[in-house]
């Protein structure tokens, strides 16, 4: 049986671990914080039993829980298949996972990132290997979205771009394929331009989020609208995004207000928070 190593256990990362495990990958599930772990855990068990209920597994919830297993270092990175980062949207970070897992990963293993915004060959840059780097740009909720980027970096080798499809498509997901390496990729700067404008609009009073959203749906067929999806996200989220493509030069793709930042600083992260730019009950649906 293959195995995975996802590098984060947040919102993306568990997710990722979860369609991993599903799918009947052995998942090493990493975070250095050990209530992100336990929270994470939590999480996939409770999904897994509402997709259960559903009819929505070919195995029982406790099978694929026991094929994960938390872990709080890199050191199991020696013995898997494929790594997928998942930490936080900071280059810094990215960058001294990517150094440890060059030296750890057996040779032939592909590093993916799961980065939304920052180019995939800034993060090879700091390895020896920048060949077996890709991007894996899962969205999210993971477990119930089925679209992946696959981008290539500069140097990202053709083999490893052509394994980074076919994974995908082992995982029921289907790829989109990115062939140049470009801050925000193909869907996040397509979404961050339509949502740069429904936010100024917002902020300046012309529209409210539920109107823009209610729009969204029904004049152009999105299935949620892109207030719904930040808030599914978490606005933190955002902030972190709007700043790295701000330092990647893509002011162009970034809200001129400041309206997310005062909500983040206010609390208001989104869903996970039961308040964004909507109310969310204790089982997370939207409270009219």
């Amino acid at each position: 049986m293959k195995k995975v190593m996802v590098v984060g256990a947040g919102f993306m990362g568990s997710g990722i671990a979860q369609v991993c495990a599903q799918t009947g990958f052995t998942v090493y599930l990493m975070d250095v914080n050990e209530d992100a772990l336990g929270k994470a855990l939590s999480g996939i068990k409770w999904s897994l039993e509402k997709f259960s209920a559903k009819g929505l597994l070919k195995d029982p919830p406790q099978t694929i829980m026991e094929r994960l297993t938390p872990v709080k270092d890199l050191r199991h990175a020696a013995d898997v298949d494929w790594v997928i980062e998942a930490a936080f949207e900071e280059q810094d970070l990215k960058e001294k996972i990517f150094r440890e897992l060059d030296d750890l990963a057996p040779a032939d293993t592909p590093l993916a990132t799961n980065t939304s915004s920052i180019p995939v060959s800034r993060l090879a840059r700091v390895t020896h290997t920048p060949e077996r780097v890709v991007g894996l740009h899962f969205f999210g909720p993971v477990p119930f979205m089925g679209l992946v980027e696959v981008i290539k970096g500069e140097k990202t080798s053709e083999e490893i771009f052509k394994r980074g499809v076919e994974f995908v498509k082992t995982l029921g997901k289907t790829p989109v394929k990115v062939h140049k390496d470009i801050a925000g990729f193909v869907m996040n700067r397509i979404f961050g331009a339509a949502f740069r404008e429904c936010v100024d609009l917002v902020a300046e009073g012309i529209a409210s989020p539920e109107d823009i959203d209610i729009g969204m749906r029904l004049g152009y067929g999105w299935n949620i609208g892109p207030f719904e999806i930040a808030d599914n996200a978490g606005l933190d989220t955002f902030v972190r995004v709007g700043k790295a493509m701000q330092a990647l030069g893509e002011d162009h793709l970034v809200s001129k207000s400041d309206l997310i930042l005062r909500m983040v600083e206010e609390g208001r992260l989104g869903r996970k928070a039961g308040h964004g730019f909507y109310r969310y009950g204790k089982d997370g649906k939207k409270v009219p």
